[in-house]
């Protein structure tokens, strides 16, 4: 059912999945798996700021274990740290010496310098935006390939009070209006609800929509990669029809699950918009994907600036123009509580029990905190110069990986949409 036009967009489901499946997820998994893009810095060890949490994940075990060093990959350990086949199926024992939830930490002693090369050339750019993570001398970095985002376990009550929290709290909304299917309420099919959306303004009904879209996007990829045999001799991690329907058949949800699909569109569209907008950054001469390899940098720029071309020519583009729009005053404020309610929602992040849930809630909670200051920042972006500093607009490395890293995901979640599709139509 979900198909057609979308709603505050003139853009339809069908030119995203196809401008999406066969032009740009392609190229963006290629520029995902590459050195830059694959460490994230993160501190999985804050506690949650906003209720005593000792919650800490009675699933399997979901504590922070490096692998022994000798099950590191070989393609990581030697000097390219290429991400092979052969590397990728070590990774995959790797993961089932450990527990399900567990965060992989490991990085060979080559990488730990390249990191430590990149952390120096980041702080010489004159970045503004400090990301709370960075600091810490709890903060790691991580190897995203070898944490896949996938089902855990982590569910029910614990994994319902950070959603509910997130939207009861931070999406604007009156208390007494009740979203659908809201756990153990009285429902009158979100009657209340989508009235009370569609009298609010247009950046007040977009805030919503992104924080759906982006837990429809989590849930894409829970169904996707789900653990669908765990045995002594193996795991097998693959699409499960049954958990999808559960999430978005239009029945089963009583209506909600093609809405939560369509913000998951919407969300798309906004972060397309802003790789969009971000090309002048990058194009600068002066700017460096900075590894310490010369030639696998320069070939990765020009493999992201072929992706923001790409992202640029996308024919339906979301006019954010009617954001922000009003009385100047008016504006200023509503852009302001906007921006604080969003950081309240990457707070919440470290309230997640599962700490590879954590990891990658986190990252795409900055990956759209980013995309949203770019939006924002369109002004600045028009008078980067093209050599020197540019003192109005910046992006750190970890902001960068982050925008990317979170549009992949969503790029994924379209793309997974499509073979859900196909299975679904191969069962009728």
């Amino acid at each position: 059912q979900v198909t057609g036009h979308l709603d505050d967009c003139t853009c339809d489901v069908e030119t995203i999945d196809a401008f999406n499946n066969y032009k740009l997820f392609p190229r963006l998994n290629e520029l995902l798996e590459s050195d830059y893009f694959r460490y994230y810095k993160v501190n999985l060890k804050k506690p949650c700021p906003f209720w005593n949490d000792n919650s800490h994940c009675g699933i399997r075990d979901c504590a922070v274990k490096p692998c022994p060093s000798e099950e590191v990959p070989d393609g990581i350990r030697s000097g390219s740290y290429k991400y092979s086949e052969e590397a990728n199926s070590l990774a995959e024992e790797c993961e089932e010496a450990k527990r399900l939830g567990a965060v992989d930490g490991s990085l060979s002693e080559e990488t730990q310098q390249a990191v430590l090369q990149w952390t120096r050339h980041d702080d010489s750019s004159d970045s503004f935006c400090e990301a709370d993570d960075i600091s810490s001398p709890d903060s790691e970095y991580v190897d995203l390939l070898l944490n896949p985002e996938r089902y855990t376990g982590y569910k029910g009550p614990d994994a319902w009070k950070i959603w509910n929290s997130i939207y009861e709290e931070n999406c604007f909304k009156p208390h007494n209006v009740k979203r659908p299917l809201a756990s153990g309420r009285g429902d009158d099919g979100g009657h209340t609800f989508y009235k009370w959306l569609k009298g609010v303004c247009v950046e007040k009904r977009a805030f919503y929509k992104l924080i759906s879209g982006l837990h429809a996007s989590i849930n894409i990829h829970l169904s996707a990669r789900y653990l669908l045999q765990d045995t002594w001799s193996e795991k097998k991690w693959g699409p499960n029809v049954t958990e999808f329907q559960q999430r978005f058949d239009e029945v089963l949800t009583r209506g909600e699950g093609p809405r939560r699909l369509k913000n998951l569109y919407f969300l798309y569209l906004i972060e397309l918009r802003a790789l969009s907008k971000v090309l002048p950054f990058f194009e600068r001469s002066a700017f460096q994907l900075y590894t310490g390899n010369k030639s696998q940098d320069a070939a990765v720029k020009n493999l992201l600036l072929e992706i923001l071309r790409l992202a640029k020519s996308f024919p339906l583009h979301f006019n954010e123009n009617s954001f922000f729009a009003g009385n100047k005053k008016e504006a200023a404020k509503l852009k302001e509580e906007f921006r604080l309610h969003f950081k309240n929602i990457s707070k919440i992040m470290d309230c997640v029990g599962c700490f590879k849930c954590r990891l990658w809630g986190k990252l795409q909670t900055q990956g759209l905190g980013t995309a949203l200051k770019i939006l924002f920042s369109e002004n600045l972006i028009e008078k980067i110069p093209e050599s020197g500093p540019s003192y109005g607009f910046q992006l750190t490395r970890q902001e960068i990986v982050a925008l990317f890293n979170a549009f992949g995901r969503i790029s994924t979640s379209v793309r997974e949409l499509e073979n859900f599709r196909n299975i679904l139509r191969g069962m009728r």
